[in-house]
């Protein structure tokens, strides 16, 4: 892991903050809350799959040790921001914790998961 790797994930903050004005401009017009977060969160794991396949090359992932390292520190940088922004943002940590129940619905999860395997699967298909 290196710096560049850091560097490399903050663009999808932006890319977060970009879909969620996505889904409060566009989505919650269509769909209730519930439903419009489950879409932005689909097209969060497309926007950062999309992004992460362009920025493939510069990460310089040479084995799938290092693959599984830059997802690892990815998800955890991750929830460190969620987790702060939401506490500076003064959310209680009953709302923050409710986007981890996957049995209720919500994706989190999955979207955690995706950036976590992602630097894995194209470190496979673009080393075939």
């Amino acid at each position: 892991m290196t710096f560049k790797h850091f560097v490399l994930w903050l663009p999808m903050i932006i890319i977060a903050f970009a879909n969620a004005t996505l889904r409060e401009i566009v989505f919650v017009k269509y769909f209730s809350e519930f439903r419009a977060h489950q879409l932005s969160t689909l097209t969060l794991i497309i926007l950062c799959s999309v992004y992460i396949w362009f920025v493939f090359p510069v990460l310089n992932i040479h084995n799938s040790k290092l693959a599984f390292a830059i997802g690892i520190v990815w998800v955890l940088l991750t929830v460190a921001f969620e987790f702060s922004l939401g506490r500076l943002t003064n959310k209680s940590w009953e709302y923050l914790f409710r986007d981890y129940n996957i049995f209720a619905g919500r994706l989190w999860l999955l979207f955690l998961f995706c950036l976590f395997i992602l630097p894995y699967i194209y470190y496979i298909i673009r080393n075939k």
